[in-house]
């Protein structure tokens, strides 16, 4: 039996301003209807599997656990990295937890997929699964090599040598070339792209670990070794974790093992890594401009544009990324959009909320949508899902007006807990032990005006949270 192991950490800063650091790419709606995280668990729906294991921040804990809700997907746990340390150690946590947790006798075959990939042949990327399962049971790693379509630059390459069957031998790993080299790669054939995605034994990987980094491997086993459970979420020891190598797998094991083949898949397969590439694989029009949004195009062509929040008109341009988001607005060069990291560099450099957070900003809890913001005073649209309930808790700097537009508020204020319905509001003074319920059936509505000398997200004490953030 397969199952997937999902890997879905990282920032995807180059695809900012619409990945943020607490909502990065693979938790974007960017093609079809489902983020990417979702459409990678929907590709596997004619293979036979177990439930997934996803691996990601701890910050976006609740974010992984809500889209696998809302698209009805199960999971098998959510593993929870406290500080990234690249593939390899991830892999390694996924198998030791699997590991430990099957039964005698048992040894899953881990389907190693990152949800930040965008695959357009669902059937091809299926069949190469199957093609690769035969080599993954006699207990050689399987790693996925993508048929080449360009002598592209951003990805790395695999060699292959002799073939067998479906697969081929792994005549060399190579970095990502220039130009020149990999247009010669092209042109010799033999060549694929570096996927990164994986089908091996569990316990495979780990006996290869060991043997090319054990060091690595003894942290990870130490790490997990007594990990703690947070609902569906399973915490690893930080301390230990933190002294982990960070190597990406290919570099620890794939690159040294005797053992590695190579399956091909020709599934229109994306990392999805730029801007360009986002347009590479949208729908576009007739004068191939992509566009989401509210979008008036006169005399344009070849362009990348998003509108979240307004209507976005361009005339006469040409090979543009325009993104518009409900606070920030990217115009660049289709050509250089490798260097939208560098606009992250400069926010993060001058401590701009823009690089880690979205105006809007999704919680366990519901959302909130940072509606406008002056010297001492701040104003919040509130959606409280039902059943749902904030962390008991109280501010220094701040007092709070809570306005219910729909809905009804089960508000403690104090040592009292009062009703709030529409139309009607409440006042939390500076310092009062708050907290805010949404008792009934349907969404919560409600406006919040802050005023106050300090109105950042830090200024709270939480004293109980149903989330374990207190």
């Amino acid at each position: 039996m397969i199952l997937p192991v999902i890997m879905a950490g990282g920032t995807g800063s180059r695809l900012w301003p619409l990945s943020r650091e607490l909502y990065p790419k693979q938790f974007l709606t960017v093609t079809g209807e489902q983020s990417m995280l979702q459409q990678t668990v929907a590709r596997l729906a004619d293979i036979e599997h177990t439930a997934p294991v996803l691996i990601c921040n701890e910050e976006h804990r609740f974010i992984a656990a809500e889209q696998m809700r809302l698209a009805g997907y199960e999971h098998g746990g959510i593993i929870l990295e406290p500080v990234g340390r690249n593939t390899a150690p991830a892999i390694a946590l996924a198998a030791l937890q699997v590991v430990n947790n099957v039964s005698e006798g048992e040894d899953p075959i881990l389907l190693v997929l990152a949800a930040d990939h965008i695959i357009e042949n669902t059937s091809a990327f299926q069949e190469s699964v199957q093609n690769a399962l035969p080599f993954a049971q006699s207990g050689q790693l399987v790693t996925f090599g993508i048929v080449p379509t360009a002598p592209e630059t951003g990805y790395g390459y695999i060699k292959s040598g002799e073939q067998n069957g479906n697969a081929y031998s792994v005549s060399e790993f190579v970095e990502k070339p220039n130009l020149m080299t990999a247009e010669t790669y092209i042109a010799e054939g033999g060549y694929y792209w570096n996927s990164g995605m994986f089908l091996l034994k569990a316990s495979r990987y780990l006996e290869e670990l060991e043997k090319f980094a054990p060091e690595m491997l003894d942290v990870c086993k130490r790490a997990i070794a007594a990990p703690s459970k947070d609902q569906e979420f399973v915490r690893v020891d930080k301390a230990i974790f933190e002294t982990c190598p960070n190597d990406s797998v290919d570099y620890a094991v794939m690159e040294k093992s005797d053992d590695v083949v190579v399956v091909p898949m020709d599934a229109g397969w994306s990392d999805v890594g730029s801007f360009s590439a986002l347009w590479d694989v949208s729908v576009k029009d007739e004068n191939k401009n992509a566009i989401n949004g509210d979008v008036i195009t006169v005399d344009s062509t070849n362009n990348y544009i998003y509108a979240e929040n307004k209507l976005v008109s361009t005339v006469g341009v040409d090979n543009l990324v325009i993104i518009e988001t409900k606070d920030a607005i990217l115009v660049a060069h289709k050509d250089k959009v490798q260097d939208v990291k560098r606009v992250v560099n400069h926010l993060n450099a001058s401590e701009r909320t823009e690089a880690k957070l979205h105006r809007e900003v999704y919680r366990p809890w519901g959302k909130y949508d940072s509606i406008d913001t002056g010297k001492r005073d701040q104003v919040k649209r509130i959606t409280v899902k039902p059943g749902e309930k904030l962390s008991i808790q109280k501010h220094h700097h701040r007092s709070e007006h809570w306005i219910v537009v729909s809905g009804t508020a089960s508000v403690l204020n104090g040592d009292k807990t009062i009703l709030v319905t529409e139309n009607e509001s409440t006042y939390i003074p500076l310092g009062t032990i708050h907290a805010l319920e949404n008792p009934g059936k349907i969404p919560l509505e409600m406006i919040e005006i802050q005023t106050g000398s300090y109105l950042g997200e830090d200024d709270i004490v939480r004293f109980e949270d149903r989330y374990g953030r207190a």
